[in-house]
């Protein structure tokens, strides 16, 4: 868990910085960053989605992934809990007059609160998101080294930075979906590592990619999309990839 407690730490420490110099930027270069933010994003998710060695799997894993993520409302699920969170750790204002609300102070309440879910959210799909966590999570587990996961972080944490500065504390908050998605591969490593094939491998890290280009994508303000309901999908890779070769051998024999 040592190297899981690092990315978490990096990650803290990264939206710190970027928070502490976001109050000394404007909207504008504000908005810059974001934007530099989502360029990187769709890089970083293409270097990824081309890692694919079916593009049928990756298109029906997609297209199922996501039914399936709809279906059960994995996005609004994540952002609400990112609501839930800024609610409970931000002190509540009182106010001249009880119960008197300028129509422009609700608006922007809603406003802080959409930032820091979508924070929250972005931060926490792409941080969990990609071959490196599972490859890194079972190297630490299995044989105690720490180097993949310990590059995650150090990309984690100035990914962080930008995130902090250009979306708000939302980003640091993500460090509790890390700790229990890539802390539970870690702990879960000498079980499922056996099962995790090179082609599996390439397949998730290509549906990933998918998933972070769409990040990419929302943060340009290109389109609106709920990524992470398209989440389900490295699941269905990993059913295919399973699965069908087992299909195949069936019917050649």
């Amino acid at each position: 868990m040592l190297a899981v407690l690092v990315n978490c730490g990096t990650v803290i420490l990264g939206s710190i910085i970027g928070l502490l110099f976001s109050k000394k930027f404007t909207d504008e270069l504000l908005e810059m960053i974001q934007t530099a933010c989502g360029v990187i994003t769709v890089i970083i998710g293409l270097q990824m989605a081309f890692k694919y060695e079916s593009i049928v799997y990756l298109a029906l894993s997609l297209i199922i992934g996501g039914v399936i993520g709809y279906a059960i409302d994995i996005d609004g699920a994540i952002l609400r809990l990112g609501g839930w969170l800024q609610k409970i750790t931000t002190p509540k204002k009182k106010t001249a007059v009880e119960g008197d609300l300028l129509a422009s102070d609700i608006t922007l309440d809603e406003q802080k609160k959409h930032n820091f879910a979508f924070a929250f959210l972005n931060a926490s799909v792409l941080f969990c998101v990609g071959a490196m966590t599972i490859i890194g999570s079972f190297k630490a587990g299995v044989e105690h080294d720490y180097t993949i996961i310990f590059t995650k972080s150090i990309l984690d944490g100035f990914m962080a930075i930008s995130f902090a500065a250009a979306m708000g504390v939302g980003t640091a908050f993500s460090v509790i979906l890390i700790l229990i998605y890539q802390g539970g591969l870690t702990l879960l490593s000498g079980v499922l590592q056996p099962f995790v094939t090179d082609s599996m491998l390439n397949e998730i890290s290509a549906c990933g990619g998918a998933v972070i280009i769409m990040i990419g994508l929302n943060l340009l303000g290109l389109k609106k999309i709920k990524t992470a309901n398209f989440l389900p999908g490295l699941l269905i890779e990993v059913v295919f990839v399973i699965c069908v070769p087992l299909v195949k051998g069936l019917f050649i024999n």
